[in-house]
């Protein structure tokens, strides 16, 4: 079993000059390593520049096919969004705190439409189609610009990204925080061990110890934060990895079954296929026609 840390508060720091951070990663990067579950009060504004990955962004876990744009609320727990197998050109992430131009700024009234952003990203939202590929190439840009219309250039795609209708809210049936820091430590200490122990039997008992509760107590708690119950997610980040497997390695579905965590082929394929839509063999077989 995982030995389990305390949950990591990530500290964000804006570049010299500048109201807030901006940093690339290639894929040959090696100093990205936000592979569990963290959070942080900064607003967070990701794109991938192609490949594909798993999205895990509060309770919500699904997979993505080239690349990804995605705006993450204050404290909003999530994982990183590529790895060693993404495939993807780079990855830049834009880091600034709710109120990084000034206490009030954003209740102006030229600028309640983004605070209004704001609010909709404590969700999540993932961005589509033309908006995806236009912003990504806007936010790429903004290391070639000074400061001053570098911070120009931030606001015209947040007011872009405000405007846009092809964009999907990631938790819209609700993901709710407390304000406590104990809550964000407790169901950071839930997801991080789900990620290290899904392909294993996760029992509820297990689990609530984790976080000293009864499990009763737990399965409220988890339902009434993700709006979904401890075994929907658990099995949901297995499909999402299963999706995973299917496009990044070739290996029998027999094993992908298996090595996401599902003990029953019969099941497995039924809950694969409620969850996308699709056969795994099916959905394999589309991802190879797209990549070819």
């Amino acid at each position: 079993m995982a030995v389990l840390s305390k949950p990591t508060l990530e500290k964000i720091e804006p570049g010299f000059g500048s109201s807030f951070s901006l940093r690339t990663y290639y894929t040959n990067s090696s100093n990205k390593n936000y592979s569990f579950w963290h959070y942080h009060p900064e607003i967070e504004l990701v794109y991938v520049n192609g490949g594909s990955g798993k999205r895990q962004i509060g309770s919500h876990i699904s997979y993505y096919r080239n690349g990804d744009l995605i705006l993450i609320g204050s404290n909003l727990p999530h994982c990183a969004f590529t790895d060693s197998l993404t495939g993807h050109e780079c990855e830049t992430v834009l880091q600034m705190k709710p109120d990084f131009l000034g206490e009030g700024f954003f209740t102006l009234t030229e600028m309640r439409s983004l605070q209004n952003l704001f609010e909709r990203a404590k969700k999540g939202i993932v961005f589509h189609g033309d908006t995806k590929r236009e912003i990504g190439k806007k936010i790429e840009n903004l290391k070639n610009l000074d400061p001053f219309h570098r911070l120009l250039s931030l606001l015209e795609i947040f007011k872009a990204l405000e405007q846009t209708e092809k964009y999907t809210i990631l938790n819209a049936q609700g993901f709710i925080l407390e304000t406590e820091l104990q809550d964000n430590d407790r169901i950071n200490v839930v997801f991080n061990f789900v990620k290290e122990e899904f392909q294993q039997s996760i029992p509820l008992e297990e689990i609530s110890n984790k976080v000293n509760m009864t499990t009763p107590a737990f399965c409220r708690y988890f339902k009434k934060i993700t709006g979904k119950t401890f075994t929907r997610f658990v099995n949901e980040y297995r499909l999402a990895h299963a999706a995973k497997l299917l496009h990044e390695k070739q290996i029998s579905i027999t094993e992908v079954c298996f090595e996401s965590g599902f003990n029953n082929f019969s099941h497995f394929n039924k809950q694969f296929r409620k969850f996308t839509g699709k056969s795994p063999s099916t959905y394999r077989n589309e991802l190879r026609f797209l990549v070819s």
